[in-house]
This record gives C-alpha cells, structure tokens and sequence, in this order.
C-alpha cells in the first residue's frame, strides 16, 4: 500500500471502527539490529520478505505503474541483486510473501487499495497467489475469492501446518480467513475461502509514521520454520501467537499474543522469521533503499516441573551398631553366668 493512500482512510477507519484491545502480552522494548541495506533501483517498494536457506533473502515488490518491474527478487547476504523472476502475466498488488516447508514460494497478490486509499478506484472480483516450485523457473498462478463476493484490501500471507493458506485483511480490521478446499491452478473463477474469525491489534503507542492508525492496519504475517509460531506485524508492532497444533488461523482468532515493538520504521509492511526461529526479519516498502532489520524475540522461558526427590537414605552407624551388639552379648553372657551361680548355690 503506498503511504499517500494511509493518511486517506485515518479518518473513515477511526470513525467506523472500535479500536479494541487485543489483550496481548505486555510489549519489551527492542533494538532493531541492520543486516544489510537494498540500493538496486530495481527492488523498489518491497513489501514481501522471506530468508534464503543458504543465506541472503527473497523480496517481492507491490503496486508499481510499470508491471513488469513487479518481479520477485533474490539477493545476496549483502542485500546485493542476485537474479529476479517476472510474473507470466501482470500482476495486480503483491504484498507478501512465504515459503513452505516444501521449499515453495507463495506470492500473495491480494490488495485493493479502494480509491478512498489512493487506488484506482477499480475493486477486484478475485485476489490471487502465486508460487514457485523448487527447480522451476515460472511462477503458477490461483485465483480465490472471499465468500461474499466483495472485494477487501489485505497484505498478510501465512502457511499452516497443513500447507493452506491463511490471509488476514488490513481493513477495516483483521478479517482471518483460509482455503478450505484443494488449491486449483490456473482458474477463472476464484475458489472460495473460509471466514475463521478475526484479530484486532492493541493500540500500543508504539512510534510509527501513521500514529494511531498505524497501530491498527495489518501490513505482514509469517509462520516460524518450525511452525510453532506465527506472527501478524502492523506499521507499529508484532504480535506472535504460539501454534500447538498447525492450526495457524485457529491461534490467531484465539490465542493470546506477544508483543514486539517495531519502532520508527519509515513503512514497515514485510516480515519474516530467522532460520532458527529466534528473531524477526522486517523491511519498509519505500521507493528509495530501504534495510533489512532484525528483532530479538523475547519469549518467557518454559517452565520445567522439578524432579522428585529421592526418599531419604538412612544412614547407620556401625560403630553404634557394634556397640549395640557388644551390649546385647554382655547381657546374655551375665544372665548365664548368674544362672550357673543359682545352680551352684542349690547344690551346695
């Protein structure tokens, strides 16, 4: 979404919708810490972001006037352009980006920005994602729609434990919704999603370009490696929600999230978790360079039950248990001698 188009919709979101808090856990502070910086005039507006197994990063671009300069990208650990790949027909809005346990690239082109928030004023009828293979070189195109039909404005793509995807709307809040049905190729008519429920982030006061309705727009999501946790990020924060059990839309609709401050990021919209897991990845879609960040996660430690302790020893004494024995022999040996001394009396 381009920034022209948030300050537009401050006025019609704040006023049709209750700003309620999420619950989340309380915010840390965090440092954002730069790995790299993109200065390639082609990779421009990235709003999708993914890392590379053998290191570096893919990025994908949104809404550009010229569309065959919407492409994904790979780069270097540098951030430098390694090679890219074009869409084989145009793409609408790219906005995020997600690679499965598979290794399978997933481009969710599904904005919308309404004319109300700087787009052309022609709504879609389908959204649609994208992916690639691992060894293929052309990108598969299938279309979905939401199951009533009118068109909505998202930018946030995550994979569950089950391989379906889960696209959450930026607004007017955050509709949560999943492909129910097998995944169709090269379709006309978008197959339906399923509504799940929904997650409405917390105003947190957290320092972004937009204030107030920067905290309450979802610009991004990402499922960890492991697939134990999923996170949604706003232009403010991340919220991370824990997953037991693969279901990726169930624990954002109903779980309790943590909060990660993302402060001052110019138009925070991508982002991604570190190959172990343990940190998030963000970059800023913006027309100039823009730097690929990393956020520390505070988790709360496991708790761990304590062993049970062994029942006591008991300890024994053996000089004590001589001397016990000691004793018990002089007892017997004085009542045999008093006996023959009785016997000896009765005689005489």
């Amino acid at each position: 979404m381009r920034a022209a188009g948030v300050g537009m919709v401050v006025a019609l979101v704040v006023g049709s919708v209750g700003f309620v808090g999420a619950g989340p856990a309380a915010a840390q502070t965090t440092t954002a810490q730069e790995l790299c910086r993109i200065t390639d005039p082609a990779v421009v507006e990235a709003s999708g972001l993914a890392p590379l197994p053998g290191g570096g990063y893919l990025v994908e671009n949104d809404s550009n006037p010229e569309p065959r300069k919407m492409r994904l990208f790979y780069l270097g650990p540098d951030c430098s352009l390694t090679r890219s790949v074009g869409y084989p027909t145009t793409a609408r809005d790219p906005e995020d980006l997600a690679v499965d346990r598979d290794g399978t690239v997933w481009i969710a082109d599904i904005g919308d920005n309404s004319p109300l928030s700087g787009g052309s004023g022609k709504r879609r009828d389908t959204i649609a994602l994208w992916t690639l293979a691992p060894g293929s070189k052309t990108l598969k195109i299938h279309r979905l729609r939401y199951p009533d039909g009118a068109p909505r404005d998202a930018e946030a793509l995550l994979i569950d434990g089950q391989g379906r995807p889960v696209i959450v709307t930026k607004d007017p809040g955050g509709e949560v919704y999943r492909l129910d049905t097998p995944l169709p190729t090269d379709n006309a008519e978008g197959a339906p999603l399923t509504l799940v429920g929904h997650f409405t982030p917390s105003h947190s006061g957290t320092d972004n370009p937009w204030g107030f309705i920067g905290s309450a727009l979802i610009t991004g999501g990402a499922v960890s490696p492991d697939g134990r946790h999923a996170a949604l990020r706003t232009y403010a924060d991340a919220y991370e929600f824990d997953v037991p059990d693969g279901d990726v839309a169930k624990a954002i609709t109903t779980g309790t999230p943590r909060v990660t401050p993302l402060p001052g990021e110019p138009q925070g919209e991508a982002i991604a978790y570190t190959p172990d897991g343990n940190a998030f990845l963000t970059v800023s879609d913006q027309g100039g360079p823009a730097s690929i960040l990393r956020y520390d996660i505070d988790r709360p430690v496991p708790k761990t039950s304590a062993a049970p302790s062994a029942p006591p020893v008991a300890v024994v004494d053996h000089r004590a248990k001589g001397a016990l024995l000691a004793g018990a022999f002089t007892v017997v040996a004085l009542g045999l001698v008093a006996a023959v001394a009785r016997r000896a009396r009765r005689r005489g």
